[in-house]
């Protein structure tokens, strides 16, 4: 379905995208697909050096770099200078929430409303509320408000958990089961609907392609299937062929365990644990990935190709029959 009807899309052949936090997890894939849709593609990271790696992705002089700290808008204002479109990927685990999913997407919106700039998306959460009991749900749904306010056609997207090759949760995991015979679980029952990072990616170029036809929307970006931590946990253990015994954790135990998330190596953060009690998955009243003519990749067919690493002889171990 990518594919489909693409020669009679707008495109964004020789427009300049600047990507805010193009050389993180998610970023490096939408610099992808859009190097090689030919956008002219501007990585702006707070180091643009830990982003270099992207340069090899496009043709000679398809990418610029540019240093822009969100916590600082002149350097926004700078960096969305003479762009087509804008794509804000920054996200954060804490403390500073609100600088960065909240005030540093307001202050992208604004430049790029006073830059004229033509297509304006910021990649979100499904959970984001601003009334949320977590910092990182409620920042996040009051920066989508913030961006709508300063750029009223801003295209929202609102991916569930996003997997692939370098991703800090599936490979989290993995990690743990390859390390310790015993796992505890948290929050077994939590539901979640992981979406593969090249499907999001596809879902920004898609977007950006046809700008006029998808502007002011909300996208829930889901994969096909529903699955529990405890059942996610497991098929991790089964695909890198490890049998740890896992230990499903009562929400007391859970509970208390973030109370010491503040400490290094804890287990999980408190705002974690609060993200954790809402379930991860799209409501079905928003357009998803079909909307886009985009097929939702399954996390089996992809992910045991990075997963091998973390069998016991790597590529060379042999994966026991399910």
């Amino acid at each position: 379905m990518e594919g489909a009807n693409s020669d009679k899309r707008p495109g964004v052949k020789d427009k300049i995208v600047t990507l805010i936090g193009g050389g993180g997890f998610i970023g490096r894939y939408v610099a992808q697909e859009l190097l090689a849709r030919g956008a002219r593609v501007r990585i702006a990271e707070r180091d643009p050096r830990r982003a270099w790696f992207v340069k090899p992705l496009g043709g000679l002089g398809q990418t610029q770099f540019a240093a822009c700290d969100v916590t600082r808008p002149d350097t926004v204002v700078r960096t969305v200078a003479g762009s087509d479109a804008v794509v804000y990927l920054v996200g954060t685990w804490g403390p500073n929430f609100k600088d960065i999913q909240q005030d540093g997407l307001r202050a992208a919106a604004e430049a790029a409303t006073a830059a004229g700039v033509e297509a304006f998306v910021d990649i979100s959460a499904i959970g984001a509320d601003p009334e949320s009991d977590s910092r990182y749900y409620a920042t996040k749904g009051a920066g989508e408000a913030a961006a709508r306010a300063a750029f009223p056609d801003a295209v929202i997207m609102r991916p569930s958990v996003v997997f692939g090759p370098e991703d800090r949760f599936v490979n989290r995991f993995a990690a743990m089961v390859a390390a310790t015979p015993i796992v505890p679980v948290l929050k077994p029952g939590a539901q979640f609907q992981p979406v593969h990072v090249v499907d999001v990616a596809r879902a920004v170029a898609r977007v950006l392609g046809d700008a006029g036809a998808h502007k002011g929307k909300t996208f829930e970006l889901a994969g096909p299937e529903v699955i529990t931590m405890a059942e996610l946990i497991r098929w991790i253990a089964a695909t890198i062929g490890r049998s740890p015994e896992l230990i499903e954790l009562p929400d007391a135990a859970g509970g208390l365990l973030s109370l010491f998330g503040f400490l290094p190596g804890a287990p999980i953060k408190r705002d974690q644990w609060k993200m954790l009690q809402t379930d991860n998955v799209a409501t079905g009243a928003l357009p998803g990935l079909s909307a886009l003519g985009i097929a939702p990749t399954p996390m089996e067919a992809v992910a045991p190709a990075w997963l091998v690493r973390y069998r016991k002889a790597g590529r060379f171990g042999v994966r026991a029959a399910a």
